[in-house]
């Protein structure tokens, strides 16, 4: 069965990812980022917004990126008072021989597309203050610094709370 790209970059599709994924999402996971999570937490983001939780994949079928991100209702980050629906980027990441190549920017785009189309009025997403790459590419989508959560990684690393509008 042929794969439905929600959108291509390049050499590479993204498309929804599927209970099929979560062992080679995990493993990219265990690759890319210090942080970590169980493997029923990937499961469970999986069910409950598929919409959110995308794959990059290259030519042979093989997973390069993810994102995985879950639907909220709370106190909104953007306006002082008030409570918004809102999608938080949880985890995102690209094998290092993949970056570089659009993909990061273009499952995020894909992941707030779906958040806009379950209701979401805002996006938001924790980024290492050291990991300038991503600030950058954050900025880029239109995200701005609401917040530093000092001490925020289990390594004392602060983080920046960076959001945006959908």
């Amino acid at each position: 069965m042929e794969n439905i790209f929600l959108r291509k970059v390049g050499k590479y599709g993204i498309r929804r990812a599927t209970s099929r994924d979560i062992a080679d999402v995990i493993a990219i996971n265990w690759a890319a980022l210090p942080e970590h999570y169980s493997d029923s937490f990937f499961e469970e983001r999986l069910q409950e917004s598929p919409e959110t939780f995308l794959v990059a994949e290259d030519e042979a079928s093989n997973i390069q990126g993810y994102i995985m991100c879950r639907i909220e209702y709370g106190f909104s980050n953007m306006r002082r008072y008030g409570l918004a629906r809102k999608g938080h980027i949880v985890s995102v990441a690209v094998l290092e021989e993949h970056r570089g190549k659009g993909l990061g920017g273009v499952l995020c785009e894909e992941a707030i597309s779906g958040m806009g189309q379950r209701g979401c009025s805002e996006v938001y997403l924790e980024v290492r203050i050291s990991n300038q790459p991503a600030v950058s590419l954050y900025e880029k989508l239109g995200f701005k610094t609401t917040a530093t959560h000092r001490s925020y990684y289990r390594d004392g690393e602060d983080a920046y709370l960076m959001s945006r509008p959908i």
